[in-house]
């Protein structure tokens, strides 16, 4: 018999619902009509069982529920351990999937693991689409390959597999915005933080000489390697700190670049943006930290994931076939890491 204490089930282990069920005196059925919120108990009855099963400490068992549904409405989700903007996207994915009826299952891709095993795991887990946040370019036949099993969308890239889907945002005119708020302060040596071959990055360097050319600011063009790490960032600000003269301003490839070069300049005793306007991109969390307070590139995240599950319910409920390629709009966040140049 199960305890009073509610520390599990009648064999000391995991409560069930015929725990719950010989607690109250009542069938396993109605039991389990009332935790699988279908009809026919009343309001009273529904009260004594789910306080019941809260008092013993029943969990539903999800896996054992998927495995009996036709349709198990899971969405899988491989996102990256590095860069903030990947957790926040998860975060928002959450509500943007629940309003359709999905839930997410997570997988996340590390040094030791490939890309393509843990798009294997979340396929094994009957997961019925995928989401790919921030991965490298992958081979487009190896995509194809996936999108063939299940729907894929990619964020924040766009490789053109052949049957996968994308959300991304426009990074060649959120940069071009960046580009336009330093020159209006009055800039013209304007340097950019490059974030190489990485998703995105090719977009937003080209927003970045776009903005310059069509400032006539060809002169002044200044690219240094990059990558969407603090380390990269501090890296790109150890070269500016070696010339004889820095920039008046720097556009980073992310807000994590703009943190490592933004730190390193004020520990070199340089003023931030005193002397040194910053710019990030993606308006992160970090970037509203009080002691960093930088402007950035916004893109929308809720935005991105609604779109996103909309793609996957294009795909699984409406039937949608044709690949289908969203690039949503980006602003710029003002703080207080920009100003005019001193003159």
């Amino acid at each position: 018999m199960t305890s009073d204490g509610g520390d599990g089930g009648a064999s000391g282990g995991r409560p069930t619902m015929a725990d719950v069920a010989a607690r109250l005196g009542v069938s396993r059925q109605l039991v389990s009509l009332v935790l699988g919120d279908r009809p026919g108990p009343s309001a009273a009855t529904r009260e004594r069982v789910l306080r019941a099963a809260e008092e013993l400490g029943y969990r539903a068992d999800t896996a054992a529920q998927l495995l009996r549904r036709a349709r198990s409405r899971q969405v899988g989700v491989l996102f990256t351990m590095e860069h903030p903007m990947d957790a926040d996207l998860v975060e928002a994915l959450y509500p943007a999937a629940a309003r359709l009826g999905y839930g997410l299952a997570l997988s996340a891709m590390l040094a030791n693991r490939t890309e393509r095993q843990a798009i294997d795991e979340l396929v094994g887990l009957r997961c019925e689409a995928l989401v790919l946040i921030g991965m490298s370019a992958q081979a487009p036949e190896d995509l194809a390959e996936v999108a063939r099993r299940v729907p894929v969308v990619e964020i924040g890239q766009r490789t053109d597999s052949a049957g996968t889907d994308s959300v991304r945002t426009d990074a060649v005119s959120g940069v071009r915005l960046a580009v336009d708020h330093l020159v209006s302060l009055g800039h013209r040596s304007i340097a950019h933080v490059d974030g190489g071959g990485l998703p995105s990055a090719p977009e937003r360097r080209a927003g970045y000489l776009e903005g310059m050319r069509e400032h006539g600011l060809d002169a002044y063009v200044d690219l240094v390697p990059g990558a969407y790490t603090e380390e990269a960032g501090a890296r790109a600000a150890r070269v500016f700190l070696d010339r004889d003269v820095l920039p008046t301003a720097v556009v980073c490839c992310n807000d994590q670049s703009a943190r490592g070069l933004l730190e390193t300049l004020v520990r070199a005793g340089r003023s931030v943006p005193g002397e040194v306007s910053v710019v990030g991109y993606d308006d992160s969390r970090a970037a509203r930290l009080s002691f960093l307070r930088l402007t950035s590139v916004r893109q929308d995240v809720e935005r991105i994931a609604e779109a996103t599950l909309e793609a996957v319910a294009e795909r699984l409920e409406r039937g949608r076939i044709e690949s289908t390629h969203v690039l949503l709009p980006t602003t710029l966040t003002v703080r207080e890491s920009t100003a005019p140049p001193r003159t």
